[in-house]
């Protein structure tokens, strides 16, 4: 029986992975650099290379790139003083499964920035853990995030379900032996899931997958 469904954060509950990508290209483009969009989703989000080897893969000089990085971090901060959007579904789908299912969020985000992400949507509230960047020594693909969030479950690999939007999470899940249902974004869509137990257009599909699941062990 699925006892805990495992929740990917940026891109998959918020819009945060457009509004990144959007400061990027900008940043990339004011330095005289195009950054195409199918190129960061298969090899930022996809291959989690950081931005500073896509600069340096593009032909920007180090120096630059560390500018325009720095630059980049500073407009992503000053963007999460405003409430970042929710994508479709997922507060009426987390709600739906609270008192159902133990809940946790598995993000490659530093605490501070998911905090202020969520600052006024009350979604962590109904996360029983919530692993950050801070938590872990290894991030996503690494098993480490999906490994720590089941330590402090308390729960085996085949108790949970994870949920993510990138390749990159969907190998941490895998790796970490959890089944994972993959509802990609406009910016992962291109990647390959073949590890993936199911792939979805919206948060609100793996309710179908949690509930056959469900079903499927109560029967036995």
């Amino acid at each position: 029986m699925i006892e805990a469904i495992l929740w990917d954060n940026d891109g998959l509950l918020v819009d945060s992975e457009a509004l990144f990508f959007d400061l990027t290209r900008k940043a990339f483009e004011r330095a005289g650099y195009l950054l195409d969009s199918m190129y960061w989703g298969v090899e930022y989000l996809g291959n989690a290379k950081h931005s500073s080897e896509i600069a340096r893969e593009l032909g920007m000089p180090s120096e630059l790139a560390g500018r325009v990085i720095e630059e980049r971090n500073e407009a992503f901060l000053q963007c999460l003083e405003n409430p970042v959007p929710l994508l479709p579904d997922v507060f009426q789908t987390i709600g739906g499964l609270s008192g159902r299912v133990r809940l946790g969020l598995v993000t490659g985000s530093p605490r501070d920035k998911v905090e202020r992400m969520h600052r006024d949507n009350g979604l962590l509230g109904y996360f029983e853990v919530i692993i950050t960047d801070d938590d872990i020594a290894f991030p996503k693909p690494h098993p480490e995030p999906y490994l720590k969030a089941l330590e402090r479950l308390g729960l085996e690999p085949g108790k949970c379900l994870a949920v993510e939007d990138s390749r990159r999470g969907l190998a941490s899940a895998h790796a970490a032996g959890i089944p994972c249902v993959v509802v990609p974004n406009y910016l992962t869509r291109i990647q390959n899931f073949d590890q993936a137990y199911a792939v979805e257009g919206r948060v609100s599909g793996v309710l179908k997958h949690y509930d056959a699941l469900s079903l499927k062990e109560s029967d036995l």
